[in-house]
């Protein structure tokens, strides 16, 4: 039985993540982005972006959440939450989730069965691990290519990759340098 291919998935890479005049802006955010812009040409159309958009309608805990950010309980399509250049224009696909983690029934299929991903993305911190840690548990290789993601500071970035690094081997902390080099070993099909 062949290995079915290997996806890369971007969390979030938004204007409200991006933009050093957002609250939640990650600092290393350009670094990121110029990961995964590395990365990019080598998946092709097995590239997901996701998107972080606030409930129209915050329910229970995230009632309480809304109240300290505010200035983020906007509509899904105001500028806020639209993917940063060159993203907005080159995402073959693109999911929008309400929720930290973007791993869900939609997301896999979306991934056409895939069992391993190359995981980027913002926050480390947030939807990062939270979306790393719900596909490991269903089974998926995650390598995180820890040089394209960004944390809400470089403290809470390495925080994150020591939580899941715990996860070995359901999650691998690896490079773009080395993702890129076992491509070239190992094509996708």
């Amino acid at each position: 039985m062949a290995a079915s291919p290997v996806w890369l998935l971007a969390i979030d890479m938004q204007a409200v993540f991006g933009d050093p005049s957002s609250p939640w802006c990650a600092p290393e955010y350009a670094r990121a982005s110029a990961g995964i812009e590395r990365l990019l040409p080598a998946f092709g159309e097995r590239a997901v972006f996701t998107r972080y958009v606030a409930p129209a309608e915050p329910r229970g805990a995230w009632v309480a959440y809304f109240e300290l950010w505010p200035f983020a309980l906007v509509p899904d399509d105001d500028p806020l939450y639209t993917l940063t250049p060159p993203f907005e224009a080159a995402a073959p696909h693109v999911e929008t989730r309400t929720t930290f983690g973007k791993w869900d029934a939609q997301l896999a299929a979306a991934l056409q069965g895939t069992d391993e991903i190359v995981l980027t993305g913002v926050s480390t911190d947030c939807c990062v691990i939270s979306t790393a840690l719900a596909a490991a548990d269903a089974g998926i290789h995650v390598r995180l290519a820890v040089d394209a993601c960004a944390g809400a500071s470089a403290a809470d970035h390495q925080r994150a990759l020591d939580a899941m690094a715990l996860y070995a081997p359901l999650i691998e902390l690896t490079s773009v340098d080395d993702v890129l080099a076992s491509l070239e070993s190992a094509p996708l099909q």
